[in-house]
């Protein structure tokens, strides 16, 4: 496991470094697969945050917590990842028998605003692994996000799958 760990506002001494090194590695038992752990430690208005991201079996595993300690907050991001990867490998085991989506498109049409557009604070670019919808559930649901992008294996397009109001999921697909 190679972990690259990156401070903002921050300056890293060698324990906090062998601090994060220790703890993060933990995750090492886990599997194998872990590649380029990526680890950011920002202090913001005597906040430190701890953000990790983890690929892992063409996954990723994301965690970010905040508190008034840096050690704090590492420990509580290391035990959010491994509570992912427990709940990654039960619905592994139980082969996600999840119920067929059932909408296909959405219901109400997307309404064009004409109001001033917000500024982009934040782009991030990710690996657009093919993978079935149910894999992108899987992995929607890992990261903690109401919606999840990524590639249809089947028919190697864009789409989102979304997590709707009633709890159902939904998926958009291009109109070709």
């Amino acid at each position: 496991m190679n972990i690259i760990i990156r401070g903002k506002h921050i300056e890293l001494t060698d324990a906090l470094k062998e601090y994060v090194m220790k703890r993060v590695g933990k995750l090492a038992k886990y599997s194998d697969e872990f590649m380029d752990v990526q680890v950011t430690l920002l202090v913001e208005r005597d906040r430190h945050r701890v953000e990790v991201t983890a690929p892992i079996h063409g996954m990723i595993l994301r965690g970010e917590e905040e508190t008034e300690d840096m050690y704090s907050s590492i420990d509580m991001v290391v035990e959010k990842l491994e509570r992912q990867i427990d709940k990654y490998r039960t619905r592994i085991n139980k082969r996600m028998r999840s119920k067929v989506l059932k909408d296909h498109e959405p219901k109400q049409p997307v309404i064009a605003n004409d109001e001033p557009h917000e500024e982009v604070v934040r782009n991030k670019k990710f690996p657009a692994k093919p993978m079935s919808v149910e894999e992108a559930i899987m992995q929607m649901n890992l990261v903690g996000h109401n919606f999840f992008v990524f590639t249809n294996a089947e028919s190697q397009e864009m789409n989102v799958v979304y997590l709707r109001n009633n709890g159902d999921y939904g998926l958009l697909q291009p109109q070709t």
